[in-house]
């Protein structure tokens, strides 16, 4: 996706060789009408696919999930990082561990609103070792739903995560790959 690749080589910031900063317009601050382009192209991309849910992890991942839900005209559901006082005992639950914050996170799901009869497309912002992916998919997998697929903003293709997933069979659209930040430089993958 040009537009996606345009504006990480213009507002993006190289932080290191491993991490990316997009804040300016995906995980801080929200550009509404790049991130309705992103979730069109999604919409786009699983469109025949039969999805009744957008599910994405809190925080960066719900704007895109809202965007592609609401392109597809879906509900879209996020896993929680809290459990919180309203989410009573029935609940699915993954730990996932963020290498970006070196924490392990529990994560929470309803179970009044995802079941079997659910085709499930999962969203986030970034791809990186999969860690969040694995904890989401098992959620579906606790759900007995079924995963069409996942949708990446921006993955790093030069970590495994997205490798490893694709080896298991996970069908993953990712919108930008990039294949390096050496030196402060991106490069693409594709």
């Amino acid at each position: 996706m040009h537009l996606l690749r345009d504006k990480i080589l213009k507002e993006g910031k190289v932080i290191s060789d491993n991490i990316l900063k997009i804040d300016s317009f995906l995980n801080h601050q929200l550009d509404p009408l790049f991130l309705k382009a992103i979730g069109d192209e999604f919409a786009r991309r699983y469109s025949n696919q039969g999805v009744t849910k957008i599910l994405t992890v809190e925080a960066s991942g719900i704007a895109v999930g809202l965007m592609t839900g609401m392109a597809l005209n879906v509900p879209v559901l996020f896993a929680k990082k809290k459990q919180s006082s309203t989410l009573d005992h029935r609940y699915f639950s993954s730990t996932i561990y963020s290498f970006t914050k070196k924490e392990s996170v529990e994560i929470f799901v309803s179970k009044s609103y995802l079941g079997p009869k659910d085709r499930v497309l999962i969203i986030d912002d970034f791809l990186a070792r999969g860690e969040a992916l694995r904890g989401l998919r098992e959620i579906v997998r606790q759900a007995n739903a079924v995963l069409v697929g996942v949708g990446i903003v921006v993955e790093k293709a030069f970590q495994d995560g997205g490798r490893k997933l694709r080896e298991e069979g996970v069908r993953i659209e990712s919108l930008a790959r990039i294949a390096s930040l050496k030196n402060g430089e991106v490069k693409f993958l594709d």
